[in-house]
């Protein structure tokens, strides 16, 4: 199973934006939902983004809602996250996999994904 790659990760002011991409020939060939969790420091990974696998809907958790996008694009394997309003509590690694969505809560789809390396995203005050 191929590892993801995530990008677009970086140092950013409260307010600014990011977009992060995340790249696996894999990503799209399963008719999974593409989603994004993160890891804060000393904190467990939480889902907060999915897309299902048409691209026709997207559901997030309540902390990004309205602030990030979740989108992808099958043609070039690839995910996206666009990020915007972004706030100190944002920070952390950033990581892609199939997802799937509950009321409230996303998680991932498969019992034991393939995380790739993440990208660190870190929000100043």
């Amino acid at each position: 199973q191929e590892q993801p790659v995530e990008s677009g990760g970086g140092l950013v002011q409260a307010g600014g934006s990011l977009r992060l991409s995340c790249t696996s020939s894999e990503l799209s060939s399963d008719g999974f939902a593409l989603g994004w969790f993160r890891q804060a420091a000393g904190k467990e990974r939480e889902g907060i983004a999915c897309v299902t696998w048409s691209g026709n809907t997207a559901f997030y958790v309540d902390s990004v809602k309205g602030r990030f996008t979740d989108s992808r694009d099958d043609a070039k394997n690839t995910v996206n996250l666009q990020m915007i309003s972004l706030k100190p509590e944002d920070t952390a690694m950033y990581y892609c996999a199939p997802c799937s969505s509950l009321p409230g809560l996303i998680i991932p789809a498969q019992r034991s994904p393939r995380w790739g390396q993440g990208t660190q995203v870190t929000v100043s005050s």
